[in-house]
């Protein structure tokens, strides 16, 4: 039999209710001005470059908020959701980067060595006098962008071994896959391991991201977009040379905005994988008002969008600038802005936060649009986001 409530637990009931009615009522209040401020930013990107889907996750006073947009396969009308994978593009080279950070963190490598002592056939050559600093950082002398059209898989070691340097090591960045991918690929080499297995059995599950992958299963192909390209075709990314280092990770917006968070705050994770996530925080070149670590570019916060869509412009990416080591390496001492554009010919992606703010977005879409739309919108909603931090 029931018994009834005492005055005394009534009174207590009615207090909790107190408590907790403007806790929720602050989470739907947040809820609904997100929802508008992101509705803002993304509908009229998404209209004006016909995307067909995109999937965008805010991370605000430590809770996630998901709000997703039209389809992953437009010849399905598969809607899209927070578990839709999306090609990260370039986004991977901060899972690299981590990587890399962790097998430093267990003293299987330091960042002062250099490829040959894990590849031998390297020693000697130009590319061996870069450190592997320096290929995390896009500093190795001038490496280009790509791998020159014809060098297949097998032509990679004979390509690093005729390379030219344009300048020393350190002098000048030139986005590179080519250096990332030789960064990711020794740091599986010092783990002693295959890049895409250690990435899958240990990295992602480690960080509790259980839904992002560098091979998809067949089990999870349902959830995987296609993408559409500049003629509107749909299409998915080849495996080429460091395809799975440079940009290989196929990942969903949860997924993306716990990495984010927990890239906020390191101190969730276990003492090793904190101390790498909290190592691909340290800055070791400036070029303009940006500071590249390893994976990450920084802004001191807050950022004009000028500034930002400056330090985020394609030229950037295909053209050599002058750089200035920093000596010692710079932690970051104030509000600093994180951020990372990828893109494959078939999706465009933008993750960005700053940890002392504890706000950040991430914007996965399934088209090739260009990257100064995404900042744009992202700025937008960040600047909004700013003045809700409680």
């Amino acid at each position: 039999m029931n018994s009834l409530p005492t005055p005394r637990s009534r009174l207590a009931v009615a207090l909790l209710a107190s408590c907790l009615l403007p806790l929720n009522s602050w989470a739907a209040d947040d809820a609904a001005s997100i929802r508008a401020l992101v509705d803002t930013a993304i509908r009229p990107l998404m209209a004006e470059h016909d995307v067909p889907g995109m999937a965008v996750a805010v991370t605000l006073n430590g809770q996630a908020y998901f709000f997703n947009y039209g389809v992953a396969s437009k010849e399905n009308n598969t809607p899209v959701s927070e578990a839709t994978l999306f090609e990260l593009g370039s986004i991977s080279k901060t899972f690299t980067a981590t990587l890399a950070s962790y097998a430093q963190v267990l003293g299987k490598l330091s960042l002062d060595e250099h490829p040959g002592k894990y590849m031998p056939q390297l020693q000697g050559s130009a590319i061996d006098k870069a450190s592997l600093l320096h290929l995390g950082t896009y500093t190795a002398g001038g490496l280009p962008l790509q791998f020159p059209d014809g060098v297949a898989g097998d032509q990679m070691v004979a390509y690093f071994q005729q390379w030219k340097a344009e300048t020393a090591p350190g002098a000048l960045r030139r986005y590179s896959n080519p250096s990332l991918g030789l960064f990711g690929h020794v740091a599986a080499l010092a783990l002693k391991s295959d890049f895409a297995d250690f990435m899958e059995q240990q990295l992602l599950p480690q960080l509790g991201l259980r839904g992002s992958y560098v091979r998809v299963p067949e089990n999870k192909m349902a959830n995987y977009a296609w993408g559409y390209n500049k003629a509107n075709k749909a299409v998915r990314v080849n495996p080429d040379i460091f395809s799975d280092e440079a940009y290989g990770i196929k990942s969903s917006s949860a997924d993306m905005i716990r990495f984010v968070q927990l890239n906020i705050e390191p101190s969730k994770l276990a003492g090793p994988m904190r101390r790498a996530v909290e190592a691909t925080h340290v800055g070791y070149f400036k070029t303009g008002d940006m500071v590249q670590g390893l994976g990450w570019e920084q802004y001191a916060y807050p950022v004009s969008l000028p500034r930002l869509l400056a330090g985020n412009a394609q030229p950037g990416t295909m053209e050599a600038d002058a750089t200035t080591k920093l000596t010692p390496p710079q932690a970051p001492s104030g509000a600093t802005l994180f951020n990372k554009t990828g893109s494959t010919s078939g999706f465009s992606n933008y993750a960005v936060f700053v940890p002392q703010q504890r706000i950040g977005v991430v914007m996965l879409a399934n088209r090739s649009y260009p990257v100064p739309a995404r900042i744009k919108a992202a700025h937008a909603i960040l600047r909004q986001l700013a003045p809700m931090v409680k």
